[in-house]
């Protein structure tokens, strides 16, 4: 089940107009109410002698229309909730339902509260229905409705898990931070290939693999040519940060354009920076490096769900870290691969960064760092006999995900793969076409997605018979 918040506007009738109307393409099959603020509202498509579009639209501005004080320019909110189509149909009751409990989750309308905001649910097809509310609390006050999409995804997996639903879209502060469309449109005018806040993630995300303390993640970003504003607290200490591209300003280039580190990305709030902090290691850590990849790789195997986070969280330090060192013949490739598993290296819920397999990523990393320098020389070289481990490790954390039902996170995790290959082929060494099993991939029992079936490891895949053919594989 998928709630998905549409833009706000400011006139109700028209979104009215379009609910209950054909659609675009005539898709629109028996427009009705499900349900309403008022379980008595008249439904203006089937007795319209008692309720017609301009009529309801008024009722539901009316109290908009009567605040006091400054009235919302965009009064008017609107998600749809779409289930799978693979599940069975609902009946107008249990959209009803749903829609109480979306409003309720919102903000829009808490249970029992009588003076909450008016809202009406539309349903013109199987599988979805529209809510639409008016953001005027009917005692004249403001509604609440700070986080609404968050507490909505949480109230639609109670209906995924108990009607057997297919689990859609947990929104577990993973996925990627995207640039809106005013960000694109602006990189564009300014010729520039990419927005200013995915330089910054790349950027940032790179100085917290690296650093080793506040001081150091600072200084780190000022060298890279960021502009860094500080936040600190009554007693001096630090508690946010802030950060800048040059040249990206706001209000007629009045300002620079601030993004503070939880904007850019959920894991690049200054506390989660401060989780990868570790004591710096020394270059001779840098011989051992390829090992420690694929050691850590075995040892993801046999992690359990909390210890896995912390160890797929560091994979994606090193990758980011493997991305601003890998040499010009594979450097796009990699840094593709890194921006495919920064996903896959935020697991759903876990706020732990223990992990067996994480010391020796970590180290890895810091390696990395001093690669050209410990190599004398042959900097480029070695940071490609890294690509093979790296897609082996890769490969690990993706079975991982899977055996714990992370499958937005396996599918990041797939993809970052695919391309580190592709970046393994291009230096003369065709990277090998499976993968090394090690060991078996642990659930913790009772996590992961509502509905989904426990998975209790991933075992070893035994070789073929070479006398018999074995199964096929589709990748």
């Amino acid at each position: 089940m998928m709630p998905k918040k549409a833009e706000t506007g400011s006139t109700t009738i028209d979104l009215l107009d379009y609910l209950f109307g054909p659609g675009e393409r005539d898709e629109h099959v028996d427009p009705h109410l499900v349900a309403g603020w008022d379980p008595d509202l008249p439904c203006p498509a089937r007795t319209p002698a008692r309720m017609t579009l301009a009529d309801l639209a008024l009722l539901l501005d009316a109290p908009v229309e009567a605040l006091r004080g400054p009235k919302p320019e965009e009064h008017v909110w609107h998600i749809s909730v779409r289930n799978h189509a693979d599940d069975r149909l609902l009946s107008d009751e249990e959209w009803a339902e749903v829609a109480a409990a979306m409003v309720h989750a919102a903000g829009i309308a808490a249970r029992g509260d009588e003076q909450a905001c008016r809202w009406v649910a539309v349903r013109h097809a199987d599988d979805h229905i529209h809510i639409l509310a008016t953001l005027a609390r009917q005692d004249g006050r403001h509604p609440r409705v700070r986080g609404d999409i968050l507490n909505m995804h949480t109230a639609a997996r109670v209906f995924e898990a108990r009607w057997g639903l297919t689990p859609m879209s947990p929104l577990d502060r993973t996925a990627r931070r995207r640039p809106v469309t005013g960000e694109a449109e602006k990189a564009a005018r300014r010729g520039l290939t990419e927005t200013a806040r995915e330089s910054l993630q790349r950027t940032v995300r790179q100085a917290a693999a690296l650093a080793h303390g506040d001081t150091d993640f600072l200084d780190r970003l000022r060298d890279a040519g960021l502009r860094v504003r500080e936040r600190r607290g009554d007693d001096g200490a630090l508690v946010g940060y802030s950060v800048a591209l040059p040249g990206d300003r706001a209000d007629g280039g009045t300002r620079p354009v601030w993004f503070a580190g939880s904007t850019l990305a959920y894991d690049l709030s200054l506390p989660r920076v401060r989780e990868r902090f570790d004591p710096l290691v020394t270059p001779a850590e840098w011989a051992l490096a390829e090992h420690r990849i694929r050691e850590a790789s075995a040892l993801l195997g046999r992690a359990g769900q909390d210890e896995g986070a912390g160890d797929v969280a560091a994979l994606g330090d090193l990758l980011a870290v493997a991305a601003a060192h890998a040499p010009a013949l594979v450097r796009d490739r990699v840094q593709a691969a890194a921006d495919a598993f920064e996903q896959a290296a935020r697991a759903p819920g876990a706020r732990s960064l223990e992990g067996r397999a994480r010391a020796g990523w970590r180290a890895s990393t810091r390696a990395l760092e001093r690669a050209p320098r410990a190599a004398r020389g042959g900097g480029a070289a070695v940071v490609l006999t890294l690509l093979l481990a790296l897609v082996e490790a890769v490969e690990a954390a993706a079975d991982w995900h899977r055996a714990q039902a992370f499958r937005a996170q396996a599918k990041a995790a797939a993809e970052a793969a695919v391309l580190l290959r592709e970046a393994a082929g291009l230096t003369g060494t065709p990277p090998p076409t499976t993968k090394p099993r090690t060991g078996r991939v642990v659930r913790t029992q009772g996590r992961g997605l509502p509905g989904a079936a426990p998975v209790t490891g991933v075992s070893v895949r035994p070789r073929p018979d070479p006398g018999r053919p074995g199964p096929s594989r589709t990748r």
